[in-house]
């Protein structure tokens, strides 16, 4: 009888070791929708024997409330600039030093001493870009490198306009647009961007995610990314991407792994892997956006490495910035302004 207990018990342990073993190999990857290539994933797998689970999100807000309600079983987040010091500052991320890892070397000097994760302790960068308008030109013939083709709309666009439903970027640009710096808690002059918005959504068809409207002509005129634009002008030769003069916003997205996250040490082999250029080069393929790797260009399609979209006009550089986490009174002041526009 003891040696049939012992051969159960040690099959028993064979057989919670050989689990444990299976759940090693798996990777639960939260990121947004279409963000992620598939060929990245399977080249992973092939050279790492881990398996990635990817499950999409919207927005940022989306992303941080799940993780915040615990539980969520994911190991890797891919928060925007302006959203990283919060999941730093509560918590919600493992301090996994990839400046400390093998391929460290490969990130761009430009995105090491970021603000937002100052020698990349946390984050490792995944793709980055910038906000501004789309427009169909072979429907309005004018100038599109300004932010009024959505908030002082031309009669040929009204009525066939969408604004991609983010709270930081569209306040951004609105907030530049009437002269005002990013931050601002000035009354009077949230009042007139408040005023804006409301007025220029009358002219809006929709707030919502989804360049293919204008493929269908749904849309005319878009508040979108330019990563987005990029694909929008394969379909259709003649939509443009403008650069405001006004001022726009920047964006970079970036990998970090969570401070609960079930498998961290496949996670970091995941981080890892994401700084090899050729690997980069691959994220950017998909998702049509720059990386933030160094030699990565070269592993890159010739019609990415090309795209106007990507590349800012020497004029219109300065009018880039970013968005820094504001102080809560003041993004206050911004969730009410987006409140009643979206009621």
């Amino acid at each position: 009888m003891r040696s049939i207990l012992t051969t159960l018990t040690s099959a028993m342990l064979l057989a919670v070791a050989s689990s444990a073993a299976l759940a090693e190999e798996e990777l639960s990857l939260y990121n947004w929708g279409n963000y992620t290539s598939p060929e990245l994933l399977e080249k992973f797998k092939k050279e790492t024997g881990i398996k990635v689970t990817v499950t999409d999100y919207d927005s940022n807000d989306t992303a941080l409330a799940k993780v915040r309600a615990g539980g969520s079983g994911f190991d890797i987040v891919v928060p925007s600039a302006n959203f990283v010091p919060i999941w730093v500052k509560e918590g919600l991320l493992l301090e996994s030093r990839p400046d400390q890892m093998p391929n460290f070397k490969n990130v761009d000097e430009r995105w090491v001493n970021v603000s937002w994760d100052p020698g990349r302790h946390y984050s490792v960068p995944w793709q980055w870009g910038m906000i501004g308008p789309v427009v169909a030109t072979s429907a309005y013939k004018g100038d599109i490198n300004t932010s009024a083709i959505w908030l002082d709309p031309p009669e040929e666009l009204k009525g066939k306009i969408n604004v991609v439903p983010e709270k930081n970027d569209v306040l951004y640009a609105a907030i530049r647009y009437v002269g005002g710096t990013w931050c601002t808690g000035d009354k009077v002059l949230l009042k007139k961007v408040r005023d804006k918005l409301l007025e220029a959504k009358k002219s809006w068809v929709s707030m919502d995610y989804g360049i293919e409207k204008m493929d269908s002509r749904d849309t005319l005129a878009q508040l979108y990314y330019n990563g987005a634009a990029f694909r929008a002008r394969q379909v259709n030769a003649d939509v443009k991407l403008g650069f405001p003069k006004e001022g726009y916003s920047l964006f970079m997205d970036s990998a970090a792994i969570l401070a609960d996250a079930p498998h961290s040490e496949n996670a970091k082999k995941f981080l890892n892997f994401i700084m090899a250029p050729e690997n980069a080069a691959l994220i950017s393929n998909f998702a049509t956006y720059a990386n933030g790797i160094k030699g990565s260009n070269e592993f890159m399609r010739d019609d990415v490495k090309a795209a106007p979209e990507l590349k800012v006009p020497a004029e219109y550089v300065a009018a880039g910035g970013w968005q820094e986490v504001c102080p809560a009174e003041v993004d206050e002041l911004y969730t009410r302004i987006w409140t009643d526009l979206m009621k």
